[in-house]
């Protein structure tokens, strides 16, 4: 039986960000200037074709979901890499922190050059659209940050999590974990996660916070072709 989380993108876009989507009930993908993010229905030619429709030429798109995806007409594969979706089964431990900011719109710049610089996946100017933000200052530099991406009916993904080499090995990558977790769990929601399959660092800290192996994912990045 198929889970929402199997294909997060496309249950995301048609429940909780539908309002963020683009396309119809074959193809949907988030605005481009949010997120690069975007699915067909299913694997079928007219799936695929909706799909086409609502990406430029020349557009990269990403896709993550459970099952490999065929590579659709019209869409040169860019990348491809395993990744793993993680879900918390138990109440996760409830952190606060004075020095945790919640961030806004005037922080967007240095959120993005924080992101471009740790790279914890993509991310755009306007990636609040999809959740709230945290963050934590020294010295008025933003050095750490997590915050909420896909959400489907009654779960919210914990993402955008990173910190600066300079702050690394300080457990803020874990506090802003929890407490964006803890900002899921207070909705009455269940947070779940995405990481790179071979990141074995990141799966293991998730692991000893009370996170589980739920499934493994596929990501792909395509190009759409020059008409």
């Amino acid at each position: 039986m198929s889970h929402l989380l199997d294909r997060p993108i496309w249950n995301a876009l048609n429940s909780r960000h539908a309002a963020l989507s683009e396309g119809n009930s074959l193809a949907r993908r988030y605005a481009p200037s949010i997120h690069p993010f975007a699915s067909p229905r299913d694997a079928s030619t007219e799936s695929f074709a909706a799909l086409a429709a609502i990406v430029r030429p020349g557009e990269t798109i990403l896709n993550l979901q459970r099952d490999e995806m065929p590579l659709p007409a019209g869409f040169s594969l860019v990348d491809e890499a395993a990744g793993v979706q993680m879900v918390a089964d138990r109440a996760l431990e409830q952190v606060h922190d004075d020095r945790i900011v919640r961030l806004g719109e005037a922080d967007a710049e240095e959120m993005l050059d924080l992101a471009t610089l740790t790279r914890p996946g993509p991310f755009t100017l306007r990636a609040q659209a999809l959740g709230d933000f945290w963050g934590v200052r020294e010295n008025g530099r933003l050095i750490a940050m997590a915050g909420e991406r896909l959400k489907q009916e009654g779960w919210a993904e914990v993402s955008g999590v990173c910190t600066h080499p300079d702050a690394r090995g300080r457990g803020l990558g874990k506090l802003l974990t929890l407490f964006v977790a803890g900002k899921i769990e207070a909705r009455g929601e269940r947070p779940f996660l995405h990481t790179y399959a071979g990141n074995a660092t990141a799966i293991a800290l998730y692991e000893r916070i009370g996170f589980r192996l739920r499934s493994k994912m596929h990501v792909m990045m395509l190009k759409r072709g020059e008409d």
